[in-house]
């Protein structure tokens, strides 16, 4: 497989990432701050805590049709 179609996959995948507050969703808030960009794939959501992410989010985020899921603490 070529670069062009392997770059072409991955931009197609849509990542559901799961942050904590305090900790991943500030670096993920700094990085945009600072204008470092990361692909429009992934779709970060913010938690109070890891903790409280729940399986059940987790599924319905996959039966949705996202092709991955991320959890950052």
């Amino acid at each position: 497989m070529d670069h062009q179609a392997e770059e072409f996959q991955v931009s197609q995948m849509q990542i559901v990432a799961y942050c904590c507050e305090h900790c991943a969703y500030a670096a993920a808030d700094l990085a945009g701050g600072l204008r470092i960009p990361y692909p429009s794939a992934i779709k970060v959501v913010q938690l109070p805590c890891t903790g409280k992410l729940d399986v059940l989010m987790v599924l319905q985020a996959l039966e949705a049709g996202v092709d991955g899921v991320m959890v950052a603490g």
